[in-house]
């Protein structure tokens, strides 16, 4: 192969890191994305940077950790000094183009007060062209539905399943087909763009599922069944989880069932075991419509004579805590809301049907995609090209653990801070997770200390007990550390010398 790459970035939002057949996941099946490992690499230990939406894809699209990109929360901007993934690949000559959307509030201080831009963080990363839009309100799709027959289409009352009422847990079959989904309507716009492509491409395909609300179309609303999956990972009972740290005992009775059950009123820590369950078994079955939609895609791609000449990037944004810890959504410090799928299918690499086991993060994808076309960021990155994993070489120094940051504060309603007392700089936290221990440290909130060998669904925290006083010291230490290497690096690099610049590489 020569001559420059296709580049196909697709993130699934909201997918688990575990939810692969290829990760050993007794019950969900994904028969497309491990067709993808088996000719690429499968990244195992993958990491999300931050939650939830507009943080983790600052992280993916930026390189840069949520310390250094500072978009805290959705509706945060992104500062528009910062290079990303899109610009990047404009300056290699490609023209990126968007299906779906990226979350990415503008910076207002380029635009004028009465903007539009300036009142929904669902804005378009710098850098893309967007083909087809898919915010979070659908309109678009639903037009599409209506002109396929579905005259009800008008709102996303759609989604509530056939014969129940808004608000119940259902895994009857949604009005749309399977080929009506929002997967399928994003799939078939990318393929017709294909067939207009006579030049190398660069495309971003976003699909918004497996994100709630949870609810799916025949085969898979009822492919799975309450009782499928692995053990939960939770206390006994939601209220002894709220009760393990304060955290918690903030953010769980705030998580409303309207997110993920459209309709539902009331408190996700109020539904009870079963249906905990079944809204995971309706999970499993959105992924497998996915991944249908995926091998779509795959074929259109071979069709197309694109496949030996396109990399593909098949990850998410964030994870989906389905359960686990009582909940749903993301975001807090469980590995359920930041561990996520990556797989790296590289046409020119030789090392096919690879696993890498390493620690990696979303602050990674950036740096590859730079590697790959050969481009220069222009500002300090926080990760590291994967190339040296997907091309099969033995990677020495690499990162010995996953690092990931949450902000919880609430600018608009300042809830966060009122019931905890915080100013809206301290609520946030810093994980360091690696093979034995995880080490969360919040700014002014106690910290936790979880022995992931003996204790893997994190539900006891050993951070006050003084026979683990030394582990802790070592994980804060080794945190601070990493704080400290990845201060802006942009100029940092750079020294004014009486022979001129004298720049190095980091």
């Amino acid at each position: 192969m020569s001559g420059k790459p296709n580049i196909l970035l697709i993130t699934a939002d909201q997918w688990r890191g575990d939810c692969l057949s290829s990760m050993g996941h007794p019950c969900v099946k994904t028969p497309n994305v491990d067709a993808l490992a088996a000719e690429g690499t499968l990244f195992t230990r993958h990491f999300a940077g931050a939650a939830p939406c507009s943080p983790a894809r600052a992280t993916l699209y930026t390189g840069l950790y949520q310390m250094n990109h500072r978009v805290c929360r959705n509706g945060s901007p992104l500062d528009a000094r910062f290079d990303n993934l899109a610009l990047a690949a404009r300056r290699a000559g490609y023209e990126p183009t968007l299906f779906g959307y990226t979350d990415t509030a503008p910076d207002p201080r380029g635009l004028d007060a009465h903007d539009p831009h300036l009142t929904t963080y669902e804005g378009l990363l710098p850098g893309f062209t967007a083909r087809q839009l898919l915010p979070e309100h659908e309109k678009q799709w639903l037009s599409w539905l209506r002109s396929r027959g579905h005259e009800s289409a008008t709102s996303r009352d759609i989604h509530v399943p056939g014969g129940a009422t808004p608000g119940e847990i259902s895994s009857a079959p949604t009005a749309y087909s399977k080929d009506e989904t929002q997967t399928a309507f994003l799939a078939g716009e990318f393929i017709r763009w294909l067939g207009e492509q006579d030049s190398p491409w660069f495309a971003h395909v976003s699909f918004l599922r497996p994100h709630p609300p949870f609810s799916a179309p025949a085969p898979y609303n009822d492919m799975f069944a309450a009782g499928d999956g692995p053990e939960f990972a939770r206390a006994a009972t939601p209220d002894a989880e709220e009760r393990s740290h304060p955290y918690l005992s903030y953010a769980m009775p705030r998580a409303g069932q309207g997110s993920f059950i459209y309709g539902a009123t009331g408190a996700v820590g109020d539904w009870n075991a079963q249906e905990v369950a079944k809204i995971r078994a309706i999970y499993y079955g959105m992924i497998a419509e996915v991944d249908a939609q995926l091998g779509r895609i795959w074929q259109a791609l071979k069709d197309a004579g694109a496949w030996e000449n396109t990399m593909v990037v098949f990850t998410s944004d964030h994870a989906e805590m389905a359960g686990d810890h009582w909940t749903f959504g993301k975001g807090g410090f469980f590995d359920g809301s930041y561990h996520i799928p990556l797989v790296i299918r590289d046409p020119r690499s030789t090392a096919i049907g690879t696993k890498i086991e390493h620690f990696t993060s979303a602050a990674d994808i950036f740096p590859t995609l730079s590697d790959r076309l050969g481009i220069e960021p222009t500002n300090g990155l926080d990760g590291q090209s994967l190339l040296p994993f997907t091309d099969g070489i033995n990677v020495e120094n690499w990162r010995e653990a996953a690092f990931w940051e949450f902000d919880f504060r609430d600018i608009e309603h300042q809830q966060a801070e009122n019931h905890l007392g915080l100013r809206s700089s301290e609520c946030n936290l810093a994980v360091m997770r690696d093979e034995q221990f995880k080490y969360v440290h919040f700014t002014a909130l106690p910290p936790l200390l979880f022995d992931l060998r003996k204790d893997p669904m994190e539900l006891n925290n050993i951070a006050a007990d003084p026979a683990h006083a030394s582990t802790r010291l070592a994980y804060a230490e080794k945190l601070l550390s990493l704080r400290a290497r990845h201060l802006d690096q942009t100029l940092a690099y750079t020294e004014l010398t009486e022979g001129g610049p004298v720049r190095r590489r980091p």
